[in-house]
């Protein structure tokens, strides 16, 4: 087994052997498809429509700049996740930058509520039209079965659920690169209008339009930090992260500009704006025979992916939390064959499952992506705290000192565009968070009192 060395708190380096109870099972490629199937998502297939609406038939505009955002908070990602390969991701870099166990315990579970509260959403999402336009099953009932195969596969293995996501991302790519051809062959036959690719909207200038469509678009690409949150499974993890971090990203990026070409030069952006499934209406405007139910099942196919990805996530940052004392220590609990925190992957379950039964689609979406902006603000800090500590520690990628600093003047202009419902949603949960906090500290005192510490 590899022998990798990191820095602990005090900055000297030390070994860290292959002592974690979890299962070293993912490889660059696995790591790689993990990634790019967790950033395309389900959110491509309907936000292509509404980022018409902001700007125009200059979809790939605001797509490129959604990604350069993703790619400098990434580049602070792959810096931390070298040196602290732990479950926990975000969680473990805030107790190290701050040495705080309540700023520690927030940041990890702002995570653990966005991954959980996504997760929600996707199976909102998987129970509504798509899967209407198949088969007629009441939405709450749909969602709380999908929930439960999720978890299933979940606890099955950290390998056989990313075989599982190899599969789902090549369906859900297989879509993406259809959308593309499908606007190839309208093109070839004299229709769709290549012109409107540079075309703004004429109700507001080029520049304010591209900011406000690459703020929503940026939404797109968040779904890489959760591949912080099995690095403690990765082998070889410092050489390989990087790699597979960034050419995910940059991969998943030419996707989506290429389908941001194609919607623009098959359809007007009027029309694209007005549909719910703007991919769809690229399909019947080629008119070449591809079933529309096929693309429902693709859609289907691409949400029960996220949600596979986003619970792999939540679980493992379930587990490294209850590990590190921040929640209670049976969340902690292994499945002593297959070595997947089982434990974390019940209580997750159970939260999505009442959120699910509880919440909308609109909602959920809108709570995940203000959580997940305090979750980089303080990864995009603590990069810069803890170099301070690791002057001696080369073995790890490094960062230029400029793209942390201005992910988070990124971070803080998306924050400025959430709306007062989201802030209150977002501020009750950290209620929440606080509240269990509280709760798990006075059970620790509790058990030491009892022990005689």
């Amino acid at each position: 087994m590899t022998v990798q060395n990191a820095a602990d708190e005090g900055g000297m380096t030390r070994p860290i052997e292959d002592t974690t109870p979890l299962r070293r099972a993912i490889t660059g490629k696995l790591l790689f498809v993990f990634i790019l199937g967790d950033v395309l998502g389900a959110g491509i297939y309907a936000l292509v429509g509404e980022i018409a609406g902001d700007v125009g038939g200059a979809v790939w505009v605001p797509l490129v700049v959604a990604l350069l955002m993703a790619l400098l908070t990434a580049a602070s990602y792959a810096e931390l996740v070298t040196t602290y390969p732990r479950a926990g991701g975000a969680a473990v870099f805030a107790r190290k930058a701050y040495r705080s166990p309540l700023v520690s315990f927030m940041v990890g579970f702002c995570m653990l509520a966005a991954g959980v509260t996504s997760a929600a959403g996707l199976a909102l999402a998987f129970a509504g039209d798509y899967l209407r336009a198949l088969v007629d099953i009441p939405t709450t009932t749909a969602a709380l079965v999908f929930l439960a195969v999720v978890a299933c596969l979940n606890a099955r293995g950290i390998q056989e659920s990313l075989r599982a996501n190899v599969v789902m991302t090549a369906v859900e790519v297989s879509g993406l690169v259809l959308v593309v051809v499908l606007a190839g062959i309208v093109l070839g036959r004299g229709d769709g209008d290549v012109g409107r690719v540079l075309e703004f909207d004429a109700d507001t200038t080029p520049a304010l339009a591209v900011l406000g469509a690459a703020l929503l678009a940026f939404y797109s690409f968040v779904g890489f930090e959760t591949s912080a949150n099995v690095a403690e499974e990765v082998r070889d993890v410092r050489r390989v992260y990087p790699r597979a971090l960034f050419g995910a990203l940059l991969t998943a990026g030419l996707v989506y500009v290429l389908v941001g070409l194609a919607v623009s030069i098959v359809a007007p952006s009027d029309r694209l704006a007005a549909s719910s499934g703007p991919l769809l209406d690229v399909v019947a405007i080629a008119d070449v025979g591809v079933p529309e139910r096929l693309f429902s099942i693709i859609a289907l196919v691409a949400v029960a992916n996220g949600a596979l990805l986003t619970m792999i996530m939540a679980s493992r940052l379930t587990f490294g939390l209850a590990r590190d004392g921040l929640l209670p220590s049976p969340l902690a609990r292994v499945l002593p064959g297959r070595k997947t925190p089982w434990a974390a992957i019940v209580a997750t379950t159970a939260v999505a499952m009442v959120l699910s039964a509880t919440g909308s689609v609109a909602a959920l979406a809108e709570t995940v992506v203000l959580l997940l902006l305090f979750v980089f603000v303080s990864t995009n800090f603590a990069v810069l705290v803890l170099r301070r500590d690791r002057e001696h520690d080369a073995d790890h990628f490094r960062t230029p000192t400029v793209f942390p600093l201005l992910a988070l003047g990124t971070c803080v202009v998306l924050m400025t565009q959430q709306s007062a419902s989201t802030w209150l949603r977002g501020g009750a949960l950290l209620l929440i968070g606080l509240a269990l906090y509280a709760v798990t500290r006075l059970s620790r005192r509790r058990r030491d009192r009892v022990a005689g510490r």
